[in-house]
């Protein structure tokens, strides 16, 4: 947490008043614009984000070449882009940070099972009467191009002003939640995401800003997230003796009675007392289903796989909630066709929630920028159901806070994204802003 400074004179106050208006009125749509192209001109899987991180770094050492920019390789394929800023001794460090890769490939042959089939989206962004569409701007590149260029105008302030700080700027890559739980075999290890190895291997900042797509406001409270895979087991059975398979005409015949148990399970969770535990909520839902072979539907399958996507609140034990599926699915099914079936719950990718106090100096300050920024005081958020890498800094007991603007799918297609160019502008300021004042915030 951040160490608490004697309160600074009038004098530093109005120096600090005139730097950040100076700094601010620099903050402009092109650049964030410019930023946006370069992180949109190709694909960023997950775990395939060097090529995306390398560009982004040549464009942004020769817009801002007076800062330390690099790329950090993560896995095989996988970047960070770091950005440090440094001024002074003993600085505690404020880290803005957002992720490179988006949550779905960018290639209809991959996503066709999410998005159905089609082409694949467009590269690059259009703007139109102030809006700007694009692939993979929610998740997260617009939230990401202003983060940079919130970072690059106030570490730039604050260095020509020869101002004491340590700021840094974190684009990670594996930003984005993925299972390691396949309907191929067992569960595979979790691998580290880029925030993870960027916590392994820097120091640890004070403080940390999340720059993503949500609501209007703030979070310093963020649900936990989990996977889980439901698998049912039998023999498999030629289409034609249908009658003699276990249970009677074979495991995909059956889907609804399982998918409606877990809806069940799904309705008692999110809906017992502490299913909403102030900022953050419970939540549940199956998104993929997998069970046979499309190459051969004359044969009914032995495995049908339901995986689910769960979000957490503090206090939860992830694997508590996993017995309390698996046991529900005992009972419900104990008077179905699929009882003499074999059943199992696995569990990965756990995250728990995690909470900063909204009275930490990270917190407060991103409210009173965010309120400065709106003219209106921030709302007050509950239940949200969306995690983020926060978990993590939180975890390692760091205080974060995470704002950004708000995205909606484009009517026209809803694979891009459309975000209002003021109000990522509006952001890339909150960002400029709450780095220009914390060394002022926590200076001793």
């Amino acid at each position: 947490m951040a160490r608490r400074g004697r309160r600074p004179d009038l004098g530093a106050l109005s120096t600090a008043s005139a730097l950040r208006d100076d700094a601010l009125a620099s903050v402009t749509p092109d650049d964030i614009l410019a930023a946006l192209e370069v992180l949109a001109a190709l694909p960023t899987p997950r775990g395939g984000e060097r090529p995306c991180a390398e560009r982004l770094h040549t464009w942004a050492a020769a817009r801002w070449p007076a800062l330390d920019w690099s790329v950090r390789p993560v896995g095989e394929r996988g970047a960070n882009l770091l950005a440090r800023s440094e001024h002074g001794s003993g600085e505690p460090e404020l880290l803005l940070c957002s992720h490179l890769d988006t949550s779905l490939g960018g290639s209809a042959s991959l996503d066709w099972p999410v998005n159905g089939p089609g082409p694949d989206p467009a590269t690059g962004v259009a703007v139109q009467a102030g809006q700007v569409r694009g692939f993979g701007l929610g998740v997260a590149r617009a939230p990401a191009a202003a983060a940079l260029v919130g970072y690059a105008t106030a570490a730039t302030a604050l260095r020509s002003a020869g101002r004491p700080h340590r700021l840094a700027l974190l684009l990670s890559g594996s930003g984005t939640h993925r299972s390691s739980l396949t309907s191929c075999g067992t569960a595979g290890p979790d691998e580290p995401g880029g925030v993870s190895a960027h916590l392994a291997a820097e120091p640890a900042p004070a403080a940390v800003i999340v720059a993503k797509c949500g609501p209007p406001g703030l979070l310093y409270e963020e649900p936990g997230a989990a996977y889980l895979r439901v698998r049912l087991r039998t023999r498999h059975t030629a289409v034609l003796a249908r009658e003699s398979a276990v249970p009677p005409g074979g495991l995909l015949a059956h889907t609804g009675t399982v998918c409606t148990a877990i809806e069940d399970w799904r309705a008692e969770l999110v809906g017992e007392p502490g299913a909403r535990a102030g900022q953050t909520g419970r939540e549940a839902g199956i998104g993929a289903i997998m069970s046979g072979s499309p190459a051969k539907p004359d044969l009914l399958p032995a495995v049908l796989d339901v995986h689910i996507y769960l979000m957490t609140v503090p206090g939860d034990d992830a694997t508590h909630l996993a017995e309390r599926l698996r046991r529900h699915l005992v009972a419900a099914l104990s008077g179905t066709p699929l009882r003499d079936c074999r059943l199992t719950v696995d569990l990965a990718g756990v995250q728990a929630a995690g909470v900063t106090p909204p009275t930490a100096p990270v917190a407060a300050l991103a409210r009173e920028v965010w309120e400065r920024a709106h003219g209106r005081t921030a709302p007050t958020l509950r239940g949200w159901t969306g995690s983020t890498d926060g978990v993590l800094f939180r975890a390692a007991g760091i205080d974060t806070v995470r704002t950004g603007p708000s995205s909606a799918p484009d009517p026209a297609d809803p694979r891009l994204d459309v975000l209002d160019v003021r109000e990522l502008l509006k952001s890339a300021r909150i960002y400029a802003e709450a780095a220009l004042r914390w060394p002022l915030l926590t200076s001793g």
